[in-house]
C-alpha cells in the first residue's frame, strides 16, 4: 500500500471516529444536543442557548418561541434534576399540526383567553382568531410561541430575545416590538423581564408557559407536589374556560391554597364545579394578594420527593395555575423518550387576568404609542431538607 493511500485511509478513519465521537457527546447537562435545534424557520436561524451560573445550574432556551427547554437544578441529595417538560429536538416544537404545545414558551401577544376573540379598539370591534372553544387563546393559532425571536447572548447567564410583530399579526392591531430577557442569577433564579412598545393602541399580556415537574420524573402524574398561592380570590370560569366576570373568595373551596397543600388532596374526583369545568384539575387565574410587589412570594410549588421548591415572584396582578389536564393526549415522546401523561406537570403563569380587555374593572392590559409595557417574573429554586 502506498504511503499516500495509507495517509488517506488514516485521515478517513480519523474523520469517521471524530464524527462518531461527536454524535455520542452529550453537550448539555440535561442531555440535549444543540445540533438538534440548529435550523432555519421562516428563513430565520434557530439555536439552542445555554445559560449557566456559579452554582452549577443550567437553563437551555431556544429562540423558537422563546422557549425554556430544560432547567437543571440540584435536589436535596445534590443531584441535578431536569424540572420542566419539553422536546429534545426543534422539529417537534415546530410541527404545529401534529405536536402543538406551549412547552416553555414566551407567550404573546395576549396570554390566556379573550372572550369570543373580540376586543374593542377606539370604538371599533376587532375580531381576533377563535382558536380555543370559540375564544382567542395565547395570541391565536400562530402566537409568539410559534414565531422566531432574534437572540443575543453576551453573557453566560443571560439571553435577550426580541420579536417584531407586524400590525395585523393574528389580527391584533399595531406594530409591536417585544423583548424577553432571561437572566440566571447566582441565587438559582430565572429572572424574566418582558418589555413591549407599539405604534397603535393594542393589548399586551406576556407570560412564560413552562410545565414544571419538580419530582424529576415526568413519566408519572405530578399531583403529589405541594402548592401554595398567595391569593384570597380567584376568577371562576365556565365550561369553555372563560372567566365569568365573578371574583370569588377561596374560603371553603378546593381553590384555597393559602396554606401549602398537596394537589392530590384537592383535585381528584372533586364535585366542585370549577375543578370539573377544568377537566378534573386546575386551569384558573388567582387574584394575587401581592399587589404588584415582586419582592413577595406569589406562589410556590414543592416536591417532597426531591426537596426542590419553586417560588414565583411577580409584579403582575394574576397567576394562572394549570395542572396539565390536557397532557396525555399526544403519543409523541418528550425528552428522555417519555410520553407525558395527564397532569404530569404544573404551570405557574404570571399575567393580567384572562379577558381583561373586556373587563375595565380589572387591571388594564392596554398599551398605547409612547408607552412601554413591562412585566417581571422570577422563578426561584430552593432546596428544602
Amino acid at each position: 500500500m502506498s504511503i499516500k493511500r495509507l495517509f488517506f485511509l488514516q485521515m478517513l478513519a480519523a474523520a469517521l471516529l471524530a464524527s462518531c465521537t461527536q454524535s455520542t457527546i452529550v453537550p448539555t447537562l440535561s442531555g440535549l444536543n444543540p445540533s438538534e435545534f440548529d435550523t432555519l424557520i421562516a428563513e430565520k436561524p434557530i439555536r439552542l442557548f445555554t445559560l449557566t451560573n456559579q452554582q452549577g445550574m443550567e437553563v437551555c432556551v431556544t429562540n423558537y418561541g422563546g422557549r425554556i427547554v430544560s432547567i437543571m437544578v440540584p435536589d436535596k441529595t445534590g443531584h441535578l434534576q431536569d424540572v420542566v417538560l419539553g422536546y429534545d429536538c426543534i422539529s417537534h416544537y415546530a410541527d404545529i399540526e401534529h405536536t402543538p404545545s406551549d412547552f416553555g414558551a414566551a407567550i404573546g401577544r395576549y396570554a390566556n383567553r379573550i372572550n369570543k376573540g373580540r376586543i374593542t379598539v377606539d370604538g371599533t370591534i376587532v375580531q381576533l382568531p377563535q382558536n380555543n372553544f370559540g375564544h382567542c387563546l395565547h395570541g391565536g393559532p400562530t402566537g409568539w410561541q410559534y414565531q422566531v425571536y432574534e437572540a443575543e447572548q453576551k453573557q453566560p447567564n443571560q439571553l435577550v430575545l426580541t420579536l417584531h410583530s407586524a400590525d395585523g399579526d393574528n389580527q391584533f392591531p399595531g406594530n409591536v416590538t417585544a423583548k424577553v430577557t432571561y437572566t440566571l442569577t447566582a441565587q438559582n433564579e430565572i429572572d424574566i423581564n418582558y418589555e413591549a412598545t407599539t405604534d397603535k393602541r393594542t393589548v399586551i399580556n406576556m407570560t412564560n408557559h413552562s410545565y414544571f415537574n419538580l419530582n424529576g420524573d415526568p413519566s408519572r402524574p405530578a399531583t403529589d407536589m405541594v402548592l401554595y398561592v398567595n391569593a384570597d380570590h380567584f376568577t371562576p370560569t365556565d365550561t369553555t374556560y372563560m372567566p365569568t366576570g365573578e371574583v370569588r373568595h377561596v374560603e371553603g373551596t378546593p381553590m384555597d391554597f393559602r396554606m401549602p397543600t398537596p394537589l392530590n388532596e384537592r383535585i381528584p374526583q372533586s364535585d366542585y364545579d370549577q375543578i370539573k369545568n377544568a377537566g378534573e384539575g386546575l386551569d384558573h387565574n388567582w387574584c394575587l394578594n401581592t399587589a404588584g410587589d415582586d419582592t413577595q412570594v406569589a406562589a410556590s410549588l414543592f416536591s417532597p420527593l426531591t426537596g426542590i421548591q419553586l417560588e414565583v415572584l411577580t409584579n403582575e396582578p394574576g397567576l394562572q395555575v394549570y395542572t396539565g389536564n390536557f397532557l396525555g393526549t399526544s403519543k409523541v415522546a418528550g425528552k428522555r423518550g417519555i410520553v407525558y401523561p395527564k397532569q404530569s406537570a404544573v404551570c405557574l403563569e404570571t399575567q393580567h387576568y384572562p379577558d381583561s380587555p373586556n373587563h375595565p374593572e380589572w387591571a388594564s392590559p392596554w398599551l398605547n404609542p409612547g408607552e412601554v409595557y413591562k412585566s417581571h417574573c422570577v422563578y426561584r429554586f430552593l432546596v428544602m431538607q
